[in-house]
């Protein structure tokens, strides 16, 4: 998995720390409050969206929506912040990856579909930003995922070429993003996208339920080496 490979790139939430809980109860709770029905497509429609084309979506797809986007977006990180903040952690496994990628010299980035706010109150708070050497969003480039244009700008943060780097992804268009950007992905397993794992794992180069998998993978590899 990690063969020549000079840089590792997170998608944040599902992926990097357990967060994708959030979301579901603040589109019911904003659906409440403006009394808006879902649509049988919502979930997919906004699979991979970046924030911003997220609020996009909701002005577009809710008539009774008397919101600009701005307004949307400013609601819903007046909502989680202090939930990114507080709430969320970091995968199993995942700071002890991230240390033992450190240790090897390999670069490490993030390419999240979320807002910058709330993705730096996440990494912030439970002191991960140091890990990283580039933090984008979805938001900064042209078009969010499956569109490979967040993860090929980390690359371009990092100065490596995408051949080379191996992406973290947990849902089907994310995963669809990094193979886009010329990257292999493992998929992570997680709660929210349990149901997607057989097209996950069609997508994906490689699969983990958490990053303990990892470790346990390169010692079972090791042992039948000596």
């Amino acid at each position: 998995m990690l063969t020549g490979k000079k840089a590792v790139i997170f998608d944040m939430d599902g992926s990097l720390v357990d967060s994708m809980w959030i979301w579901p109860e603040v589109d019911r709770i904003y659906m409440e409050k403006y009394h808006l029905s879902e649509p049988a497509t919502f979930h997919k429609d906004i699979e991979g969206m970046s924030y911003t084309e997220t609020a996009q979506y909701f002005v577009d797809t809710f008539q009774t929506l008397d919101r600009t986007v701005e307004q949307v977006m400013q609601e819903w990180r007046d909502m989680t912040t202090h939930l990114y903040a507080t709430k969320v952690f970091p995968k199993s496994g995942a700071v002890e990856f991230l240390e033992d990628m450190k240790k090897r010299g390999i670069l490490l980035g993030i390419a999240t579909s979320n807002d910058r706010t709330i993705a730096d109150a996440a990494l912030n708070a439970r002191r991960l930003t140091p890990y990283f050497d580039s933090v984008r969003t979805a938001c900064e480039v042209s078009a969010g995922k499956p569109a490979p244009d967040v993860y090929l700008k980390v690359a371009e943060d990092l100065q490596v070429d995408p051949s080379c780097c191996l992406v973290f992804e947990d849902v089907p268009n994310g995963i669809l993003a990094g193979k886009n950007a010329g990257m292999e992905v493992c998929a992570v397993d997680d709660e929210f996208s349990r149901p997607l794992e057989k097209e996950k794992k069609q997508l994906a180069d490689y699969f983990i339920h958490d990053f303990n998998d990892i470790f346990r993978h390169t010692y079972e590899r090791c042992k039948k080496e000596q």
